[in-house]
């Protein structure tokens, strides 16, 4: 298990990258890195692990060979969950196990490797469907108090499930006529005027050759 190979999954920001060791068609094994970490991490690690499984070591979004978000972006933790499951999505992967690394005995950083110690006990919260087993590493379990449970899965998994699909459908916007986009844009919002409409138009949309 000496000898990887680097893997580049799209985003609509650029890639995530990730390592990979073992027989593709082993079972799946993917990797979370800590606290300013990268895949690197797991390099020791790997070649100690069982053979037979497919280990797939992802640089989160910003981190070692994965593209950074957008300048301005923040790096929320719940959009690292989200980078996993696209991730799995790549791969093609309906259920796997989930090893996940936190270095979470320096204080100065606490509140930061909290969160990212919280990236796969979440994903398993989130998608208990797609995970066979979950190993934690330097790490700490996710609680959430009982009463918040249920709202908080479904309005998180509702989130990520609903951007991952805007971004699989992700299509060249049409081209219309004036006309075709004012009504449109009168159809979406029945509260405007043709007036109103056109107004917002003139610096809503953009014209092409194709309309």
């Amino acid at each position: 298990l000496g000898m990887f190979s680097e893997l580049k999954f799209p985003v609509p920001w650029g890639h995530v990258a990730a390592k990979a060791w073992g027989p593709s068609e082993g079972h799946p094994v993917l990797c979370l890195h800590g606290w300013l970490d990268n895949a690197n991490t797991f390099d020791k690690l790997i070649p100690l692990l069982p053979r037979g499984c497919y280990y797939v070591a992802m640089d989160f979004s910003g981190h070692g060979l994965s593209s950074h978000r957008p300048a301005g972006c923040a790096y929320h933790f719940l959009d690292y969950v989200a980078d996993v499951r696209r991730v799995a999505a790549a791969l093609q992967w309906r259920r796997f196990t989930l090893m996940g690394h936190s270095m979470g005995k320096h204080h100065s950083v606490l509140n930061f490797s909290f969160s990212y110690c919280l990236i796969s006990p979440q994903f398993c919260f989130l998608y208990p469907e797609m995970v066979d087993k979950l190993i934690l590493l330097e790490s700490l379990g996710f609680l959430l108090a009982p009463e918040d449970t249920e709202a908080w899965l479904k309005s998180k998994r509702r989130v990520i499930d609903r951007l991952l699909n805007l971004e699989a459908k992700q299509q060249t916007p049409k081209a219309r006529s004036p006309e075709a986009a004012l009504q449109r844009l009168l159809e979406a919002n029945s509260h405007l005027t043709a007036e109103g409409g056109a107004i917002l138009l003139q610096r809503g949309a953009t014209e092409t050759p194709a309309g």
